[in-house]
Protein backbone atom coordinates (compact mmCIF):
# COMPACT_ATOMS: atom_id res chain seq x y z
CA UNK A 1 0.00 0.00 0.00
CA UNK A 2 1.04 3.61 -0.60
CA UNK A 3 2.25 6.40 1.67
CA UNK A 4 3.49 10.01 1.51
CA UNK A 5 6.97 8.89 0.40
CA UNK A 6 5.40 7.18 -2.62
CA UNK A 7 3.49 10.36 -3.50
CA UNK A 8 6.71 12.37 -3.26
CA UNK A 9 8.71 9.92 -5.38
CA UNK A 10 6.03 9.68 -8.08
CA UNK A 11 5.34 13.41 -8.25
CA UNK A 12 9.01 14.39 -8.42
CA UNK A 13 9.60 11.89 -11.23
CA UNK A 14 7.36 13.99 -13.49
CA UNK A 15 8.79 16.90 -15.52
CA UNK A 16 8.94 20.43 -14.13
CA UNK A 17 7.38 19.59 -10.77
CA UNK A 18 7.98 21.88 -7.83
CA UNK A 19 7.50 20.81 -4.24
CA UNK A 20 6.08 23.59 -2.09
CA UNK A 21 7.31 23.82 1.50
CA UNK A 22 4.55 22.48 3.76
CA UNK A 23 3.95 20.33 6.81
CA UNK A 24 3.08 17.45 4.48
CA UNK A 25 3.50 17.31 0.72
CA UNK A 26 2.40 19.80 -1.94
CA UNK A 27 3.31 19.44 -5.63
CA UNK A 28 2.74 21.83 -8.51
CA UNK A 29 3.44 22.05 -12.21
CA UNK A 30 3.48 25.45 -13.92
CA UNK A 31 2.30 26.93 -10.61
CA UNK A 32 -0.80 24.72 -10.46
CA UNK A 33 -1.35 22.20 -7.68
CA UNK A 34 -2.02 18.62 -8.70
CA UNK A 35 -1.49 16.61 -5.50
CA UNK A 36 -1.08 17.67 -1.86
CA UNK A 37 -1.66 16.56 1.73
CA UNK A 38 -5.21 16.85 3.01
CA UNK A 39 -5.64 19.82 5.36
CA UNK A 40 -8.31 18.36 7.65
CA UNK A 41 -10.48 20.99 9.29
CA UNK A 42 -12.64 20.22 12.29
CA UNK A 43 -14.76 23.04 13.73
CA UNK A 44 -13.26 24.41 16.92
CA UNK A 45 -9.89 22.73 16.36
CA UNK A 46 -6.69 23.71 14.55
CA UNK A 47 -6.22 22.42 11.00
CA UNK A 48 -4.33 19.09 10.82
CA UNK A 49 -2.23 18.18 7.78
CA UNK A 50 -2.98 14.53 6.98
CA UNK A 51 -0.13 12.88 5.08
CA UNK A 52 -2.09 9.62 4.92
CA UNK A 53 -4.63 11.34 2.64
CA UNK A 54 -3.79 12.95 -0.70
CA UNK A 55 -5.90 15.60 -2.40
CA UNK A 56 -5.88 15.01 -6.17
CA UNK A 57 -6.92 17.28 -9.00
CA UNK A 58 -9.34 15.31 -11.21
CA UNK A 59 -10.33 17.81 -13.90
CA UNK A 60 -14.09 18.00 -13.63
CA UNK A 61 -17.18 17.05 -11.66
CA UNK A 62 -17.95 14.02 -13.84
CA UNK A 63 -14.56 12.44 -13.11
CA UNK A 64 -14.90 13.32 -9.44
CA UNK A 65 -18.28 11.61 -9.20
CA UNK A 66 -17.05 8.56 -11.13
CA UNK A 67 -14.20 8.07 -8.65
CA UNK A 68 -16.37 8.71 -5.58
CA UNK A 69 -19.13 6.35 -6.71
CA UNK A 70 -16.87 3.73 -8.28
CA UNK A 71 -14.39 3.32 -5.44
CA UNK A 72 -15.81 4.73 -2.19
CA UNK A 73 -13.22 2.81 -0.17
CA UNK A 74 -10.43 4.80 -1.81
CA UNK A 75 -11.94 8.21 -2.50
CA UNK A 76 -14.02 10.68 -0.52
CA UNK A 77 -14.85 14.36 -0.40
CA UNK A 78 -16.04 16.90 2.16
CA UNK A 79 -18.45 19.84 1.91
CA UNK A 80 -15.47 22.23 1.71
CA UNK A 81 -14.58 20.66 -1.64
CA UNK A 82 -18.09 20.88 -3.13
CA UNK A 83 -17.93 22.25 -6.66
CA UNK A 84 -14.18 21.76 -6.92
CA UNK A 85 -12.54 19.14 -9.18
CA UNK A 86 -10.74 17.54 -6.25
CA UNK A 87 -10.99 14.23 -4.41
CA UNK A 88 -9.31 12.87 -1.33
CA UNK A 89 -7.49 9.55 -1.63
CA UNK A 90 -6.83 7.23 1.32
CA UNK A 91 -3.18 6.34 0.70
CA UNK A 92 -3.07 3.19 2.90
CA UNK A 93 -5.88 1.73 0.75
CA UNK A 94 -4.29 2.25 -2.67
CA UNK A 95 -1.63 0.21 -4.45
CA UNK A 96 1.44 2.10 -5.64
CA UNK A 97 0.82 1.32 -9.32
CA UNK A 98 -2.69 2.82 -9.08
CA UNK A 99 -1.29 5.82 -7.19
CA UNK A 100 1.18 6.32 -10.03
CA UNK A 101 -1.69 6.47 -12.55
CA UNK A 102 -3.65 8.92 -10.42
CA UNK A 103 -0.71 11.25 -9.78
CA UNK A 104 0.31 11.19 -13.45
CA UNK A 105 -3.27 11.88 -14.58
CA UNK A 106 -3.53 14.81 -12.16
CA UNK A 107 -0.21 16.17 -13.48
CA UNK A 108 -1.40 15.81 -17.10
CA UNK A 109 -4.52 17.85 -16.38
CA UNK A 110 -2.55 20.70 -14.82
CA UNK A 111 0.63 20.76 -16.96
CA UNK A 112 0.96 22.93 -20.07
CA UNK A 113 0.31 21.02 -23.29
CA UNK A 114 3.97 21.22 -24.36
CA UNK A 115 5.06 19.39 -21.18
CA UNK A 116 2.43 16.70 -21.65
CA UNK A 117 3.51 16.24 -25.27
CA UNK A 118 7.14 15.98 -24.12
CA UNK A 119 6.25 13.32 -21.54
CA UNK A 120 4.23 11.37 -24.13
CA UNK A 121 7.15 11.53 -26.56
CA UNK A 122 9.38 9.97 -23.91
CA UNK A 123 11.34 13.15 -23.22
Amino acid sequence: MADADDVRRLALALPHVAEIDSDGFDFRVAGKGFVWSYPERTPGRPRVIRTDIAVLYVGDEAEKQALLLGEPGLFFTTPGYDGLPLVMLRLPQVKVDRLSELVTDAWRMRAPEALVDDLDAGG
